[in-house]
């Protein structure tokens, strides 16, 4: 036995030397595509004021920009961690992102109290997504903005300039050795996991809106421990193909207006017809251009403005939200009777205004490598024929001809599959919701099983929580999986 142990005992030798080689070259491998890098947290000034009550942490998240070459360039992904001192430094912590995809949460928030909601629920970790405002680098695209103001100004077409301002933004990013195909809701997974570990936090209460809803089922996804409960405020999940149904979406948001003017008995005169006069007035002006006088702001200049159905549209279904849904049946009666002017100079500010909180950049390599690299453009010009009223009418500030431009990878399939978990999840929809139909909350309570959906027929994007002073948040984060009830018509559990 000794002697044949020994006979074989040089060949194995040979043999493991290779072996721990390949190994230790594998190792090297495995590292290089994205496993030997190190989360770091580098402190800032925060840009928001704070009570100086509370414990509070402000500063950037550094990470690979590219996971798979941990040693190229690194992001910096700012976040906020407030607490009050009585409340836990590691467990019950809330992460809220806000939506977009290209906003900034930070940025949208100008101080925090000592008696702030946003701490009711324990210490709130606000998080910036990768290529916000605040993040470095800013995926910020000002030209975009500067070519719809010139297509007013010139007349010339709205498309061209807008194509060639995004060509000129990609080359700008390009030239900074920016990465425009690592922006994407699963990098931004990765980045609120590794904030998490490294703040040394217990799993979290992910509290996402519109966009960020399904970023939040991302990281539940990837990281089931991190995840303490859901709450999902109108959440769009990844796994829809948006643009194929977006159309439909708001079809059925304008019905349920129409429906309540039919059963309004207090309703003005004519309001029960008003779903036939905007079908027709809508359907018949496809194709057809208006002109209008407007000053722009700052000079004393006048210029002659041409619009026609797509900002009329949007100044009716802009309107579709919890602050403005009731003033909608009395503008769709004024433009269908050609009072256009007031509506559409709303629009027009809006675009000469711009909107300084987006980045589009980072709006165009989310949507670009996750919605429209999905959907099917045959499916997406199918809406137009079932409501004619709607062809034209652009969904989204980002299209296909955009992502042409744009030249960002497909992400992986799996950016596509549902979230299949036991987590206790709070999911809310509006009634009158334009972009994240309630039915979008039906595809996520079939493999969240332990979910309860709030619907608040009357109310648009982003209900809320809160009705007649109880905030069911609250009442959830406190029992995750205690059923809620409601005794009002303006809510339904279910």
């Amino acid at each position: 036995m000794a002697g044949s142990q020994g006979a074989s005992f040089v060949p194995n030798m040979k043999i493991s030397f290779g072996y721990w080689l390949l190994l230790l070259l594998c190792w090297g491998l495995s590292h290089a595509h994205g496993q030997a890098y190190h989360p770091r947290l580098e402190p800032a000034s925060c840009p928001i004021k704070v009570d100086p009550r509370l414990v509070v942490r402000y500063g950037y998240l550094v990470v690979p920009e590219n996971r798979r070459r941990p040693q190229g360039r690194q992001v910096k992904v700012p976040f906020l961690f407030a607490r009050r001192p009585t409340q836990s430094a590691t467990r019950g912590v809330c992460l809220f992102s806000t939506g977009g995809p290209g906003y900034s949460t930070t940025a949208n928030i100008d101080s925090i109290g000592y008696r702030s909601g946003l701490l009711k629920y324990g210490g709130v970790l606000l998080f910036d997504q990768r290529g916000t405002r605040r993040a470095q680098p800013s995926l910020d695209c000002p030209e975009v903005a500067q070519a719809v103001q010139q297509a007013y100004r010139t007349g010339r077409s709205r498309d061209s300039l807008v194509r060639r301002a995004v060509m000129r933004c990609r080359q700008k990013f390009i030239r900074q050795g920016i990465d425009l195909s690592a922006y994407t809701t699963l990098e931004s997974a990765e980045d609120i996991n590794d904030l998490r570990r490294a703040l040394r936090l217990d799993s979290l209460n992910l509290l996402g809106i519109s966009y960020s809803g399904g970023l939040m089922l991302s990281v539940l996804r990837a990281h089931p421990e991190a995840v303490r409960s859901l709450v999902l405020n109108s959440p769009l999940p990844g796994m829809v193909n948006y643009e194929e149904g977006a159309l439909l979406n708001v079809n059925e948001a304008l019905e349920q207006v129409f429906r309540a003017c039919e059963r309004d008995s207090a309703a003005p005169a004519g309001y029960g017809q008003l779903r036939a006069q905007f079908h027709a007035y809508f359907t018949a002006i496809t194709g057809r251009s208006f002109a209008f006088t407007y000053r722009e702001p700052g000079t004393s200049d006048s210029l002659r403005l041409v619009y026609g159905k797509a900002e009329l549209l949007q100044a009716i279904i802009g309107r579709l939200n919890s602050q403005q849904a009731a003033t909608v049946p009395a503008v769709i009666r004024a433009i269908v009777h050609g009072c256009h002017q007031p509506y559409v100079r709303e629009q027009v500010d809006l675009a000469f205004a711009g909107d300084p909180a987006l980045a589009l950049g980072m709006r165009y390599s989310v949507y670009c490598s996750e919605q429209l690299a999905y959907a099917d453009p045959t499916r997406q010009r199918q809406q137009e024929t079932l409501v004619p009223w709607l062809a034209g009418y652009p969904v989204n500030n980002v299209t296909r001809e955009i992502c042409a431009c744009w030249q960002v990878k497909p992400e992986p399939p799996v950016v596509k599959t549902p979230v299949y978990a036991a987590v206790p999840a709070l999911l809310t929809a509006g009634g009158l919701d334009p972009w994240c139909r309630p039915f979008y909350n039906q595809l996520l309570k079939r493999t969240l099983p332990n979910s309860q959906l709030l619907l608040f027929p009357a109310r648009g994007h982003a209900p809320g929580y809160g009705l007649d002073g109880t905030d069911y948040a609250e009442l959830f984060l406190a029992h995750p999986y205690q059923p809620l009830r409601s005794t009002s018509a303006k809510l339904l559990i279910e």
